[in-house]
């Protein structure tokens, strides 16, 4: 348990180094999304991401899983003190990604014309010309992403973020506001990548600068890309299939779905999801290199108590806020842009629904399963996932739209969700604390629910009934989890060490623990 608790201090940090960077490029993002998407209105914006979808879909033939394997590689000799072999994965991982990076852009560039025609809009062509840079510099974003994951650097994963959101959001407003509309945003949108790009691989080259210098220096590029391949190609073609399946999706419904502002509507709900991303994408990052250092054999209980750890704390994080965003989606959205986008409030509370998932393990799964090194088995997931995906979604997507991509994709994981359950109950004795799952299920709708009803009956603005929405959420989910003892006093003792090593958020973290437990003292007396 110890040493669980010890894990968990670590993947906190560095997931506060990522939340921190999220919540940061976040709002700078989201101050340019909303004046772009004001300045644009419903139909350009539509436009703008019509336009990016054909370079996303290329861009997912471009990693065949070897910023995968630099993330296992790299954690691994981290953990055996291998400065050299870390090295040497590091340069190898960033060339692979630079050479096919550059040629899928190119092909994009050639292809753009045709793609235009595809989604019966010509006249976007050279924006998918400008947009297909975007497949070189997101290559080496995630190449870096990938070399600091490994070895838990995590804030310098975050000051390149920042520095994306900065600039594209400078250039892509400004642009905007020259009056080149759409042409503007599309390439704010490309440059901010390229410095963003750039920023990773120099902060990448000085971080191999400090470390020890080897005794010896050769690199071994080709072998360590067979060794990367080995072990990432079957993640790869998974990741290629899953990534294709979604832009495959966006791209039939620019097919189908030709009111622009619809889609318009759909992005913005997309943008609002990030809410969720800010606690679900530190937890999903940070899990991958910690259970790709346990040993099943030797570590068989810290593995067991690190993976319900995962389970349960991130649930107890990640659902919460998922059912607040469904409680309050009308007035969140409201908020920002007014009646602009009325569609936006149902999208919105549809795509928060899969981060319930959570709650049976979503987040933690994969990595468990990846991190083993059972690559070959997630492989045969994914694959069933797309046989699911494919026919579904193109049935539904050319009968209901935006709503049948949606209802689509929370299907398409359920099957593979509960089957990598029984995969990891079989292989490693472990599972769900499904009696914590249901608690934390049932605090959060009672919470959604009432909140809900609240602000449903006030005639206030959207601002204050947000507000107010918020305030009466939080107070009910606190009540609800003593209550239901959902969180009891060995939760409150492990989530206090943890929380130890959040830096600034440690005080009003503990704060917020010692609360819970006043109540606990009160309720349960």
């Amino acid at each position: 348990m110890t040493k669980a608790v010890e894990m968990a201090r670590v993947s906190a940090k560095g997931s506060f180094h990522i939340l921190w960077g999220l919540v940061a490029s976040t709002i700078i993002s989201a101050v340019g999304t909303i004046i772009i998407a004001r300045l644009l209105g419903p139909d350009n914006y539509g436009l703008y991401a019509i336009a990016l979808t054909a370079p996303n879909l290329i861009s997912t033939f471009r990693d065949w899983g070897i910023n995968t394997a630099m993330i296992k590689y790299s954690a691994q000799y981290n953990s055996e003190n291998n400065v050299a072999k870390i090295r040497s994965i590091f340069v190898s991982g960033v060339l692979f990604e630079i050479v096919l990076g550059l040629l899928l852009s190119l092909l994009s560039f050639v292809l753009s014309p045709f793609l235009a025609m595809s989604f019966n809009r010509p006249a976007i062509a050279p924006l998918i010309q400008i947009a297909s840079f975007f497949i070189l510099t997101g290559a080496l974003v995630t190449a870096a992403t990938a070399a600091f994951t490994g070895i838990e650097k995590m804030h310098l994963y975050s000051f390149m973020l920042i520095i994306q959101s900065i600039i594209k959001t400078i250039l892509i407003v400004t642009l905007v506001l020259l009056g080149l509309h759409t042409l503007g945003a599309v390439t704010g949108y490309t440059v901010g990548g390229a410095f963003a790009g750039l920023t990773g691989v120099l902060l990448m080259w000085t971080m191999y600068k400090s470390m020890p210098k080897p005794t010896h220096s050769k690199l071994e590029i080709i072998s360590n890309i067979k060794t990367m391949f080995k072990y990432g190609l079957p993640l790869s073609i998974g990741n290629i299939l899953t990534g294709f399946q979604t832009q495959f999706f966006t791209y039939i419904l620019a097919i189908y779905v030709l009111n622009n502002a619809t889609i318009g509507n759909y992005n913005v709900a997309l943008n609002f999801l990030v809410l969720i991303g800010f606690f679900a994408t530190p937890v999903t990052t940070m899990l991958f290199p910690a259970f790709s250092k346990l040993d099943p054999q030797k570590d068989k209980e810290v593995l067991k108590n690190v993976f319900q750890f995962s389970v349960k704390y991130a649930s107890l994080v990640v659902v919460p806020v998922t059912a607040m965003v469904i409680a309050l989606a009308q007035p969140a959205i409201g908020t920002i842009f007014g009646d602009k986008y009325v569609q936006a409030p149902l999208f919105l509370v549809l795509l928060s629904v899969s981060y319930l998932y959570a709650a049976f393990g979503s987040l933690s799964e994969s990595n468990l399963i990846t991190g083993q090194g059972y690559t070959a088995f997630l492989l045969k997931l994914t694959i069933l996932g797309v046989a699911i995906g494919f026919p579904l979604s193109f049935v539904l997507i050319s009968q209901f739209g935006v709503i049948g991509l949606i209802v689509a994709g929370l299907i398409n994981g359920l099957p593979s969700l509960f089957i990598g359950l029984r995969f990891i109950k079989k292989h490693f004795e472990v599972s769900v604390d499904w009696v914590s799952s249901a608690k934390i299920l049932f605090s959060s709708a009672i919470a959604a629910v009432l909140t809900y009803v609240l602000i449903s009956q006030l005639a206030f603005s959207s601002p204050i009934q947000l507000v107010i929405g918020i305030i009466v959420f939080v107070v009910v989910f606190l009540f609800a989890t003593v209550v239901t003892r959902t969180v009891n006093r060995a939760d409150v003792s492990n989530l206090r060490e943890i929380v130890d090593a959040l830096g600034p958020l440690r005080k009003p973290l503990l704060f917020l623990l010692n609360l819970i437990e006043k109540l606990m003292t009160i309720l349960h007396a």
